[in-house]
């Protein structure tokens, strides 16, 4: 989705991929986008009047918001990472993601998922995280309801995607722990870092207070997990700080307390 209303929306990119014991910590090509395409579609840009950061991510990182879809007036057009988009493909656009990211797409009104590749940037609509493509769209079932509150879940870089195996035990650890469940582990582990950047909401001396605004606030972004408490002594007594977490850049976590007014809330970084 080459978007005309900012121009080409230009970013830059410095992934750190450990492939087979290797780390690569400049930017490189892959099979859909150019090195010097990766280095351009990781600068910070603007759209609209806010501005947008994009940042690194790790295999695991999720993400929840809204999911739209783009299709017939973008089919054939530039994406912002060089290529013709093709909306039979499964690819999708993302404000700060790297490109060639490998997604799950979980839609949490229906139980569909499927799996995408970032090529684009967008959307630039609020409250939404990504645009899936007609394709990828379809199968979530975006087609019929035009948006859905979904999940983002990074699986891969690159067109290879990581899977969770179980860690190898020794004889004695499989004896003694027979009836105990494998920890999953992800391997190899690629180096990618997403900044978590989140807004604090609210500060309270009682829990029933921090409590309140925390549900008041998954409700509005549609998702509890993003939304925690955290319990601090102040003074010599306990205060609970509300924080919302997850957004990809600085610039989105101001936006956020812009978009809805937040009074005294501002910016953090745990």
């Amino acid at each position: 989705m080459f978007r005309k209303i900012a121009g080409f929306v230009a970013v830059a990119l410095t992934i750190s991929l450990m492939l087979g014991g290797c780390s690569q910590r400049e930017p490189f090509a892959t099979a859909h986008t150019s090195k010097a395409r990766h280095k351009a579609t990781m600068r910070t840009y603007r759209v609209r009047g806010r501005t947008y950061r994009p940042t690194y991510v790790s295999v695991g990182d999720t993400q929840r918001g809204i999911s739209s879809w783009y299709g017939p007036d973008f089919h054939g057009h530039y994406t912002s990472n060089g290529e013709v988009y093709n909306m039979y493909k499964m690819t999708a656009a993302h404000k700060t993601w790297p490109m060639d990211t490998i997604v799950r797409v979980k839609n949490l009104d229906n139980g569909r998922s499927v799996i995408v590749r970032i090529n684009d940037r967008g959307p630039y609509v609020q409250g939404r995280i990504i645009d899936c493509s007609y394709a990828a769209g379809k199968k979530l079932g975006l087609d019929r309801a035009g948006i859905a509150h979904v999940k983002l879940t990074v699986l891969g870089f690159a067109g290879k995607v990581f899977k969770l195996h179980p860690k190898k035990k020794s004889r004695r650890a499989h004896t003694a722990q027979a009836q105990t469940p494998a920890t999953p582990d992800i391997t190899p582990l690629p180096k990618v870092r997403l900044s978590n950047f989140g807004v604090q909401v609210g500060a309270f001396r009682r829990q029933e207070g921090a409590i309140k605004t925390r549900r008041r606030y998954a409700a509005l972004i549609g998702g509890s997990q993003r939304v925690v408490v955290r319990k601090f002594d102040v003074d010599g007594a306990p205060l609970y700080r509300v924080w919302v977490m997850g957004f990809g850049s600085d610039g989105e976590a101001k936006d956020f307390i812009r978009d809805h007014d937040i009074s005294g809330g501002f910016l953090i970084r745990p």
